[in-house]
């Protein structure tokens, strides 16, 4: 079953990976822009995805306007902002990786697929925490 890799295609010819491995604690998501140079990426873990999910509806309801910031604590330490100039986008940053950015054509499908991959962590966290005990 692992590891879950989608893409998501804008008309342009956009793409952005989203997938799921495993990981010692569970499962990590990771976003990645394999069409752009230096193909950025992101790792998230659970807390990262339901936050960004939450981020992505945020935004579709405040553009055109601004939205505030997020910061994601922890091991996957993640930045997430709205940039509105030339046209509306997420970007998240980690550490001094290159920033990975979304554009709002990807947003909804995004979305979607964060629901359905974080059941998929959820499941595999708790498969992970069974070993341990």
């Amino acid at each position: 079953m692992f590891p879950r890799i989608r893409e998501i295609t804008d008309a342009f010819g956009g793409r952005l990976r989203v997938s799921v491995e495993e990981h010692p604690a569970g499962a990590l998501v990771v976003l990645e822009r394999p069409d752009l140079n230096g193909r950025p990426r992101v790792l998230l873990d659970g807390y990262g995805v339901d936050v960004l999910a939450g981020y992505i509806m945020s935004a579709r309801l405040s553009v055109p306007q601004g939205l505030p910031e997020e910061h994601v604590d922890g091991t996957f330490s993640t930045r997430l902002s709205l940039d509105l100039d030339p046209s509306a986008c997420l970007v998240l940053r980690q550490g001094g990786l290159e920033a990975l950015e979304i554009a709002a054509p990807f947003w909804d499908r995004l979305y979607a697929e964060l629901s359905i991959v974080a059941a998929h962590a959820r499941e595999l966290t708790r498969r992970a925490e069974a070993r341990v005990h």
